[in-house]
């Protein structure tokens, strides 16, 4: 378990003028596991990143909340899982009281100015974003980075919303530039898939 004197201290939600080039990868975290932090630090060296923050949803729209395990047990499992300085598990939506990824982008770049977001998100999320609240607007909010999912990739990548958005795909070659890009940016990020699947750990936890 991770101790409490080497956690980062919470983010405030009223913000701060803090610099740097932040991802954010959102996501119920039902439970975290090594998955999550396999592509959190994927993009930490490929987009030049300073931080990635985990974005621990209270509760996923799209998901059943009987499926769903508490807030807290879940945010002390992401902490557990990051093992890493610059991966910061929060609960921020919770205290910024937002429900939609949308909302949260907004707020997040109001409040925290100075800073330069990327959204980071599997391609099973670009295969589904098109039911996502106001997805249109998450594309025109911030830079996105796609991350490989198996069996996903291929689906997502001819799928409405890599297609909307072909003309805004940055080369892997700018990989760097990213959270500079003026919205919409996105890409796809190459790298070698994780085994881990929160789906799966839940179903090995149910069988026990």
């Amino acid at each position: 378990m991770t101790s409490p004197l080497l956690l980062p201290a919470p983010l405030p939600p009223h913000g701060d003028r803090r610099r740097g080039r932040i991802g954010l990868l959102g996501g119920s975290f039902n439970p975290a596991h090594e998955g999550h932090r396999h592509i959190s630090l994927a993009a930490l060296r490929m987009l030049g990143l300073d931080e990635v923050w985990w974005l621990v949803a209270p509760q996923n729209p799209l998901k059943p909340v009987e499926e769903t395990a508490p807030l807290a047990e879940r945010l002390s499992r992401a902490r557990a899982e990051a093992r890493h300085p610059r991966i910061r598990p929060t609960d921020i939506e919770r205290r910024l009281g937002t429900r939609y990824t949308v909302n949260t982008l907004a707020i997040l770049r109001k409040r925290f100015p100075r800073a330069r977001f990327v959204w980071l998100m599997g391609s099973d999320n670009l295969l589904q974003i098109p039911r996502w609240f106001r997805w249109t607007r998450l594309f025109g909010t911030v830079p996105i980075a796609v991350l490989p999912r198996s069996p996903y990739s291929l689906r997502a990548l001819a799928g409405m919303a890599a297609r909307r958005y072909a003309r805004a795909r940055v080369p892997r070659r700018r990989a760097r530039l990213l959270a500079g890009a003026e919205p919409p940016a996105w890409l796809f990020l190459p790298l070698g898939p994780h085994p881990a699947s929160s789906t799966a750990i839940r179903a090995r936890h149910v069988k026990i």
